[in-house]
Parts: C-alpha cells; structure tokens; sequence
C-alpha cells in the first residue's frame, strides 16, 4: 500500500475525471425516512451539528441550485443541522482540494461527486465504506457496482447513468438511425448547412461506447490488465477515422463546446452526448429533442456500450459521531423516493433507487424512456486507480488518429504501452 500511496501522488497530479450529467412539483418532506418508509424525525434536539458538503454540481443546469434547495429543505425540518454547499469548479478541483485537505486534517464532511473518485480516493485511504452504514440492496444495482473496489462500496449512489446516447433534432433527422450503416446514409442525406452527427472528439469517454460495440474493453478478465492494443480498438479507430475523412458526416474539429453549441444552434442534426445534459436540450428543442441507443455496429452486430455510473455520495474517512449521524440522514433524505422523483422532474436525471426508477411518472416519459434504454446496453465505468492510466493513454492517440496523423495500428500500440507503463508506476 506504501508504494502505491507514494506513486498516487504523481499520479493524480494529471488526473482528468470525466464527468459529468423536466417537470415541477412540491418539494418533499425534508426529512430522512426511516426503514418502514415513513418520515423520521428530526434528529434530537442538543449542541447544533453543521456539515460542509462539497459538490462539482454547476449551474449552467441548474443542479447546483438544486442541491442547495435540498440542503435548506433538509435543515428546516432538522433545525440542529445545518448543511453548506461548497460549489467546486469541476470534478477535477474537487479531487484535488480534498485530498490536500484531507491529507492536512482538514477535509469537507460530505462529498457530492462521480465514481472515477472511489479509486485514488481509497487507495489513498481518504473516504470510509458505506456497506455497514445503508441498505444497498434499494439502490439500481449498476449503480453500486460502480463504486465496488475490493468487496467493498465506497459510495452512496444519487442518480444513476451518467452515461453517452444520442440525441437528434427531429427537424433535420425525423428518426434516428438504428445501426452504423444508416448513420453514415443518413447523414449524408442531411441538407443545408447543417452538421449530421457531433460528439467530442478530444476525450476517450466518446471512444469506450464504439470500442463495446466491436467487442473490445479496456481490461482484462482481472480488470486491471489493460486491452488496448486489440482488433477490437483497431477497428473502432478506422471506423471513427473513416466516418471523419471519407464518410465525412462529423466535423474537422470539436471538442465539448463546439458540438453542444452546434446542436444547440440547430446546426447538428444528432450529436452524442450524455444523460446529463438532457435537461439542456429538452429546454432549448422541446418536442423536437429525441433521444435513442448510439447506433448498432454493423459490422459486428453489437450496441455500443456507454460507461454508466451516475453520482455519488462519498464520506471522508474522519467523520464520525455526531457528524456521521447528520451525513447519514442527508443522504437518507436525498435518496428518498419523493426526492428522488424531484430530481428526475427538475433535473432529468435518473434515480438511483430502484422503486423511483419503476415508477410510471419515467416510463411514461418518452425522452427518459431513450435514456433508459441505452442504459440497457451500458457497462459500468471501473473505478480502479488503473483505469486512469487508460484514459491517459487512449486520448492522445484517439486524437492522433482524427487529426489523420497516425494510423489505427500504430495508435493502437501506443495506447497499450503507455497504459502498461503507467501502471508500473503505480505498484
């Protein structure tokens, strides 16, 4: 464990996390309810406890407003507790500032934040299992799994998804296309001077879904041996070159921005993107959003194959007593099922419970019911300190071969050997 802690440091200083992301109603009873499913009381009354939360939630979406009306609804029916909201600038700041506060003594009490964490944050023995503190048996079992490291669960899950699908306007493409075959004919039928499909092309979490769907992953059976250097990441690296360069159905260049301003504008017919967003889009197209599966491979039969995760709800490894009992019924409170279904009305974002998700109000929704089904066919992120050495090695040369400088092979290659060497830096 010495070594490895040692060599997290250097390690985490490159770390990029990937992140990220209705209707109205009256807010629930902010209390935290008990296990016959009835509210429970307020905690008893004595010396008040304030808890500070730290959230990468933002407010381009509205979640971080979010957040912090749950936290005042929270306190007014717990008026010895009270809870700051600490808004991070990104997932990446998050990390960083807690483990330096952590690491000094002086860490947050609650975290509101992704999976990717669970790995460097328990390696470095900053947060505290949770399986002994919840019932996680009521949580989406995908959702859990997420935040599953060595037999243990290292978060409370708050939504669940987080994952990649793709959304169309419906004005530029009426239906969207069921396999690869039809996404490049599709798109090239596409008229004027609209874009037929958008994604970021800078980051490997828009590789993973394709790398699925020509039967490739990023592990071995041990889950921590990388698997880059495959036919699997061969093929999906010509796929994306070839609709780029000679199918040339998705632009020159874009990153993040550039393709949610494009379809944002109407100037992108479909563009894949996350669950997280869903929000956005439903606001600014309206019945002409739809949602759908990222098309099937053709060549392989396959669905791509979306990492899910969702957010989570971690706890730092020195809260304890008074403290722990305050955090426990936060998180009892926003993983209710009524606040679950508040979050899915104002921020269109799937709960992690189970009996939220069943309920009718979701499936009745035609856009949630596309974010449902290509949750289907996802896979769950790993949370393992490795997969970051993965990251680091596949988005250079995803980059590389967009920008038409080096071949799928030779990519290929690369990735798996700064991935085997990254690992070596953490054993």
């Amino acid at each position: 464990m010495k070594s490895k802690l040692m060599s997290l440091f250097t390690l985490l200083l490159s770390l990029v996390v990937l992140a990220a992301c209705g209707g109205s109603g009256d807010a629930p009873p902010a209390q935290a309810p008990a296990d016959n499913g009835q509210a429970a009381a307020p905690a008893e009354s004595g010396e008040g406890v304030t808890i500070t939360m730290w959230t990468k939630e933002g407010e381009a979406d509205n979640s971080l407003q979010f957040v912090k009306s749950l936290a005042d609804e929270f306190a007014k029916a717990n008026p010895n507790i009270k809870i700051e909201v600490v808004k991070k600038k990104d997932v990446e700041e998050l990390r960083e500032d807690f483990q330096t506060s952590a690491l000094a003594g002086s860490s947050p009490d609650l975290l509101w934040t992704v999976n990717d964490h669970a790995g460097p944050f328990t390696v470095a023995e900053l947060i505290q299992p949770v399986d002994d503190l919840f019932d996680l048996a009521k949580f989406v079992p995908g959702a859990v799994e997420a935040v599953k490291l060595d037999g243990q669960t290292w978060g409370v899950p708050i939504s669940t998804g987080n994952h990649l699908m793709l959304y169309y306007n419906k004005d530029l493409m009426p239906e969207p296309p069921a396999n690869t075959d039809e996404l490049i004919a599709k798109g090239q039928e596409v008229s004027g001077d609209a874009t037929p499909l958008v994604f970021n092309q800078t980051e490997a979490f828009w590789l993973v879904p394709w790398l699925g769907g020509f039967g490739g992953q990023v592990f071995a059976e041990d889950g921590v041996t990388p698997t880059l250097d495959t036919p699997a990441m061969v093929d999906t690296l010509n796929f994306l070159h070839q609709i780029k360069f000679t199918d040339k159905i998705i632009p020159p260049e874009s990153d993040y921005d550039t393709a949610d301003t494009l379809f944002k504008e109407g100037k992108a017919a479909m563009i894949i993107n996350g669950d997280w967003t869903l929000s956005a889009y439903v606001d600014t197209l309206g019945d002409k959003l739809g949602v759908a599966r990222i098309p099937q491979v053709s060549a392989t039969g396959e669905w791509p194959k979306p990492y899910t995760a969702g957010t989570y709800f971690m706890i730092p490894a020195a809260v304890e007593g008074a403290k722990l009992d305050a955090v426990k019924a936060f998180i009892d409170y926003v993983t209710s099922k009524d606040t679950q279904l508040q979050q899915v009305a104002e921020l269109k974002r799937l709960p992690s419970l189970q009996e939220a998700l069943d309920d009718p109000s979701i499936s009745n929704d035609p856009q949630l019911a596309g974010v449902i089904d290509q949750l289907q066919v996802g896979t769950g992120m790993p949370a393992v300190l490795e997969m970051r050495c993965n990251w680091d090695a596949m988005k250079p040369e995803m980059q590389a071969v967009l920008a038409d400088q080096k071949s799928a092979e030779d990519a290929a290659k690369a990735m798996q050997e700064a991935a085997v060497n990254c690992i070596k830096t953490l054993e």
